[in-house]
């Protein structure tokens, strides 16, 4: 079993990336092998609707995309992060988004019945829409998305904020809890 963490914030050990890898701790508590991967300082292309995933499981642009989206095809499931930026998600995890969702729609829905969910980080507003946005994402591509105590959101601006919004964290934490206790039971490890 093996869950996977993109985060789409350009900030190096920033409140995106902190709650994905404490929603990675708690997974791994469970036994389960996760992977963090940053979109940070990698060039990802816009999708340009050219239709070259049509011919094969794989984007056509020469970017740093494929190996991330290999990795995705070949877990059991997987968070993305991102930061709120404008009311929305980040462009990084737009374009990544739009194109790991042509190349799996376009080779047999590879997304289809895997587990995963967003999580998201704002200073102060706009975490509803975003982690609308990404879960209209996680559906459209046939995922299960468990759910939390909360939505998967918390507060925080400066690096290291988030860690002060308990009930985000604690969100965060139920989250990887349920993704978790769906992954086994999927696999059929638990009753």
């Amino acid at each position: 079993m093996k869950i996977l963490a993109v985060s789409g914030s350009p900030r190096k050990d920033g409140n995106t990336e902190r709650l994905l890898k404490t929603a990675l701790d708690i997974i791994e508590s469970h036994g389960i092998q996760t992977e963090f991967f940053s979109l940070r300082e990698k060039s990802i292309l816009t999708c340009n609707a050219c239709m070259g995933c049509e011919k094969g499981p794989r984007c056509i642009l020469d970017d740093d995309f494929d190996p991330i989206f290999n990795a995705m095809v070949e877990s059991d499931g997987f968070i993305i992060g991102s930061p709120v930026y404008f009311g929305s998600a980040t462009g990084e995890v737009t374009a990544f988004l739009d194109r790991a969702g042509y190349v799996a729609r376009k080779n047999g829905n590879l997304f289809s019945r895997k587990i995963g969910g967003p999580v998201v980080v704002a200073r102060r507003a706009g975490q509803n829409f975003t982690v609308a946005q990404l879960l209209m994402w996680f559906m459209i591509n046939g995922m299960v998305v468990p759910g939390s105590s909360y939505w998967n959101m918390a507060i925080g601006k400066q690096k290291g904020d988030v860690v002060e919004d308990e009930e985000g964290i604690k969100t965060i934490k139920d989250f990887a809890e349920n993704l978790a206790w769906l992954c086994k039971l999927i696999k059929g490890k638990q009753g």
